[in-house]
Parts: structure tokens; C-alpha cells; sequence
């Protein structure tokens, strides 16, 4: 892995490709979607940092007091970081102990690599659930934060929701490819 600027990343190894026409054509699908969400969420990560600073510029030379920069930045990490999870696991770049995986043959990998995949769909589909939860009290309750800006609570938790939700679609269509007999690039077979 390198850690510069790549115009077009690569696949990841261990990245399935589907043999499957129908796996093949919703992976297309996601990779689109997961693509927009990425430019959606650095327009967002740019207009934080332009938000914060302008908080800063205000309060020091204008000493001008801004009461909604803050909870205006979280919504916008929150959002960029749960709506790329996605398009991260669609590279496999999400942090992961690969220390087994040099050391076992490619068939045994890639039971292992299936596994993972469908562990970690279980798990996120439960925190995607739990996420629309809190978005239907949120939205349902009028729940707002306690600072005097009160945005509404409903978009953090729908952000999250709809990301964790992106996520677990991800990690099952991963999981089904890998199923299906899929090919698994950069492995030895």
C-alpha cells in the first residue's frame, strides 16, 4: 500500500471480482453510488474546514461569538465519515489484521476472507438497524441538540443510518461474490 496520491486506485488484494452477471451489474451499481457519496463527502470535508475557519477569523478579529460552526462541522464529519465506510471496504481499506493471511495457502484465505466478510455484514447490519432507530425517534420525537443553534438530531443519525447502511450492502454483495466463486485478485491460486 502506498500512502500518495493514486489517480485511480487499484483493486485491493483479496478484492473479489464476480463471476455472477447479476453481482456483476449491482457491484457496478454500488461503485457508482459509493463514487458520488465520496465527492459529496470531500465537497463536505472542504466546507468544514472553510466553516471553521471562518468561526476562528470571526471570534478573533471580530470578536464576533458564532454559535452554530461547531455542531455545523460535526454534522458534516459525521456524514463524510460514516458515507465513505462504502467506498473504503469496497478497496478493502479499512484497518485489518492481515497477519494470517501471508501465512496461509490462497484456498484457506480465502475461506477466511469470506468469513470476515460475512461476520462483519452481520455486525454492520445490526448497527445499520439500530442507526435507523435513532433517526425514526429523532425525526419522530423532534429531537434537536441542547445548544442554542438546535439542529435537528435527525440528520446526524440518518447520515449514519444511510452510511452504515451502504456498508453492510457492501459487505454482503462482497460476501456473496466471494460465495458465488468469485475471483479473488492479488492472490496466488
Amino acid at each position: 500500500m502506498s500512502h500518495g496520491f493514486e489517480l485511480e486506485p487499484s483493486a485491493a488484494p483479496g478484492t473479489m471480482v464476480p463471476k455472477n452477471p447479476v453481482l456483476a451489474v449491482l457491484a457496478q451499481l454500488l461503485n457508482w453510488v459509493n463514487r458520488i457519496v465520496l465527492v459529496l463527502s470531500m465537497i463536505a470535508l472542504v466546507l468544514t474546514s472553510c466553516v471553521l475557519t471562518y468561526s476562528v477569523v470571526t471570534r478573533y478579529f471580530l470578536k464576533v461569538a458564532t454559535d452554530w460552526q461547531d455542531e455545523a462541522a460535526v454534522f458534516m464529519l459525521v456524514g463524510a465519515t460514516f458515507m465513505c465506510t462504502s467506498y473504503v471496504q469496497s478497496l478493502r481499506g479499512h484497518v485489518g489484521i492481515e497477519a494470517l493471511a501471508s501465512l496461509l495457502p490462497a484456498r484457506v484465505n480465502r475461506v477466511r476472507l469470506i468469513a470476515v466478510d460475512i461476520g462483519s455484514t452481520l455486525f454492520c447490519t445490526f448497527f445499520s438497524w439500530k442507526s435507523w432507530t435513532l433517526f425514526h425517534e429523532a425525526w419522530a420525537e423532534g429531537q434537536t441538540t441542547s445548544s442554542s443553534f438546535a439542529p435537528p438530531l435527525w440528520i446526524p443519525y440518518g447520515m449514519m443510518a444511510v452510511g452504515m447502511s451502504l456498508l453492510a450492502l457492501q459487505l454482503f454483495l462482497q460476501s456473496a461474490i466471494g460465495l458465488s466463486g468469485g475471483e479473488v485478485k492479488g492472490s496466488k491460486k
